[in-house]
């Protein structure tokens, strides 16, 4: 009995120093995992800050909003407060931006409080850049500007990381048609990118008017840079023109 008893007090003090030795080792997982989302969130925090610094997009001479030829508006000519955004479809700080204004402006230019015109171009000079603005101008095209907007809002939802790999002209063709065109109005334009001197122009235009980054923000004809991370800069602009 005594040897009994001593094999089951070794057993529990085992079985409790496995369970402390579990619990330790899910603390330093955690711990871990912690460390790795915050050092990602400084990392693109850091990211956005060095992009800034190296913007020198302090100077834009742009055509007011909605009176350009290569990008789409929402809300009223006559609203108090106007917006123009330079983007490029595959910028993440573009796309970062966009998840945190985009419904919040699109609510605003409801109420008539903004005009808001989107002007994407080909900052990062790579294939999908190309691929995505030119579909963009083929959905304009044949869709019109709301169908447009909302194959712009598809792209940034879902948006491929910078490094690749890129979706292909059937992913796009495919969020053309769930922003609402037709397949058979826009794939053939998508595919083999028919828009491509449409693309080049908007980029001349863009960086004629002194745009050097994106986003590159414009309110009522001034360059905005009120922000030293993402959300503040979205944060403030909302603030600015509500």
């Amino acid at each position: 009995m005594a040897n009994k008893s001593a094999r089951d007090t070794r057993a529990e003090r085992a079985a409790v120093a496995l369970q402390q030795q579990q619990r330790r080792e899910r603390r330093r997982a955690t711990l871990m995992i912690g460390g790795v989302v915050l050092a990602m969130l400084v990392i693109v925090a850091g990211g956005f800050l060095i992009n800034r610094a190296r913007d020198t997009s302090t100077q834009v001479s742009a055509a007011p909003a909605g009176s350009g030829s290569y990008g789409v508006a929402i809300g009223s000519k006559t609203a108090p407060n106007s917006v123009v955004v330079y983007e490029d479809f595959l910028c993440p700080y573009c796309g970062e931006l966009e998840k945190r204004t985009h419904a919040e402006l699109a609510t605003l230019a409801d109420q008539g409080k903004v005009y808001v015109e989107y002007r994407p171009f080909n900052l990062l000079q790579t294939d999908y850049s190309v691929a995505a603005a030119s579909a963009f101008k083929v959905v304009l095209d044949a869709s019109g500007p709301q169908v447009a907007k909302k194959f712009h809002d598809l792209l940034y939802a879902d948006q491929p990381a910078e490094s690749g790999p890129y979706p292909n002209s059937q992913w796009l063709v495919s969020k053309a048609v769930e922003a609402g065109a037709k397949e058979s109005a826009v794939k053939s334009g998508i595919d083999d990118e028919t828009q491509k001197a449409w693309v080049d122009a908007a980029t001349k235009s863009a960086t004629d008017a002194g745009v050097r980054g994106t986003p590159t923000i414009l309110v009522n004809g001034k360059v905005f840079q009120d922000g030293r991370t993402v959300d503040e800069l979205a944060q403030n602009l909302l603030s600015t023109v509500q």
